[in-house]
């Protein structure tokens, strides 16, 4: 069986992926614009329990780990991962839904949070997830599609491993 006898899903053909970005990116742009209208600098706005809206910049990348690198180089290193990510769904087969859907949520998120860069000079994040001894990392909607599509590629290796075995 080779690669083209394979069913592909929705997302291996270059239109689904493309239209999925886009929209996935302006869903990403649209709420960040928003953001930075209605929502104060760095003071929780209480949606509902353990969840805040907080607006606040992350100079660096997930976590605000590398925040004293220069932004272009994380530019950089951002659009050599989207770059890495395009030529590993190229090479992924055609019937893994799980890695194509993880691809196009990756290449999403990255290209939300590049364009943050250039609009802005850093990344706007507002979801904030606490209690009243802990909270998480402010973080966005860029980051939550990169996160998803991390776990949606982990899963599928991991179906892929289990295939092999049985």
């Amino acid at each position: 069986m080779t690669l083209a006898d394979l069913k592909p899903t929705l997302f291996s053909r270059p239109a689904p992926i493309f239209a999925f970005i886009i929209l996935a990116v302006l869903a990403d742009q649209i709420i960040k614009i928003a953001v930075e209208a209605y929502l104060p600098l760095q003071q929780a706005v209480h949606v509902i329990p353990y969840l805040a809206l907080y607006r606040t910049y992350n100079l660096g990348v997930a976590f605000s780990m590398l925040d004293h690198l220069d932004g272009w180089f994380i530019v950089t290193m951002r659009l050599c991962i989207v770059a890495f990510v395009i030529w590993l769904w190229r090479r992924t087969p055609n019937d893994r839904f799980f890695a194509h859907t993880g691809f196009a949520l990756i290449i999403a998120g990255a290209i939300g949070n590049i364009l943050d860069r250039f609009i802005y000079g850093h990344v706007v994040d507002y979801i904030l997830f606490y209690t009243e001894t802990w909270s998480f990392a402010v973080f966005n909607l860029a980051d939550s599609f990169i996160t998803i599509g991390a776990g949606c590629v982990i899963l599928d290796e991991l179906l892929q491993s289990r295939k092999k075995t049985n």
